[in-house]
């Protein structure tokens, strides 16, 4: 014999099956190797300047320029008087 579900429980089954299909919770960060990436990111970057000629940071940088203006869409044109 079933019995019919009051108001409720028929909000909690609901409620139940959206829950049960959402993604599992992410694993938790290992601390230890979030610092031991950052301090090595912090490292990385002086270290390659360090490295690099004058000429090189200069090509880098003017690629590194160019890539971003390219990205910008043209905006519309000013009207002339």
């Amino acid at each position: 014999m079933s019995r019919r579900r009051d108001v409720n429980e028929a909000a909690h089954h609901t409620i139940q099956a959206v829950i049960d299909r959402t993604e599992p919770p992410r694993p938790a960060k290992n601390l230890a190797a979030v610092a031991l990436g950052k301090l090595g990111g912090l490292k990385g970057g002086p270290a390659r300047a360090a490295k690099l000629s004058p000429e090189q940071r200069r090509a880098i940088a003017k690629r590194a320029a160019t890539a971003r203006w390219a990205k910008r869409q043209p905006t519309a044109e000013a009207p002339t008087e």
